[in-house]
């Protein structure tokens, strides 16, 4: 029968009593089996975790830029493992790191929740913050911040156009660029 309409018998449960066949085009069913996958592939998420990593004794100004990063991290959808390393003698206060860490948790309060509360890990502490669903949404798709520019050049001399001389005798100072050479040794 399968034969006869060019498709294939396919056993669908061998160990099923009797087992079941089905009368299918084989080819198809696998493709059609592969595009569900890479569709299914497409709708899942990937949580990727950045680190920021502190000293207990930062600056005002090194934390402000590091909390930019932290934000800038949590707007694109990361988590933020945030590690305070103790060194020597700081190792003995830990509520330093904690305060830091309380401190950071209640600056980004709005776009980022605790994931995992600080814990002291050896010579470390760290704690994981979760960015919240409004502030991945608040970012505009497609929008990439424009790239730093560098200071304008002032143009060479042989680009620019004199203003004030007369043609000809323009003619005469545009014509060659002047090259400029550098005897070394001796």
């Amino acid at each position: 029968m399968a034969v006869q309409q060019d498709l294939d018998l396919v056993e669908v449960a061998p160990l099923a009593d009797p087992p079941v066949v089905r009368i299918m085009d084989y080819g198809k069913y696998k493709y059609e089996q592969a595009v569900r996958q890479r569709e299914a592939r497409k709708k899942q998420s990937n949580v990727v975790v950045k680190e920021m990593k502190m000293r207990p004794k930062i600056d005002r100004h090194d934390y402000e830029t590091k909390k930019g990063h932290v934000v800038r991290f949590l707007h694109q959808g990361s988590k933020v493992k945030v590690t305070i390393m103790f060194r020597g003698r700081e190792t003995v206060h830990p509520e330093l790191g904690q305060k830091l860490l309380d401190q950071l948790s209640q600056d980004v309060i709005e776009i980022a929740k605790v994931d995992v509360p600080p814990k002291l890990d050896g010579r470390n502490m760290t704690m994981v913050l979760a960015p919240l669903k409004e502030a991945i949404m608040q970012r505009t798709p497609g929008v990439v911040a424009p790239p730093r520019q560098r200071r304008a050049q002032e143009p060479r001399q042989e680009e620019t156009e004199p203003t004030t001389q007369d043609e000809d005798e323009a003619d005469d100072t545009t014509a060659r660029p002047i090259k400029v050479t550098r005897a070394e040794g001796g």
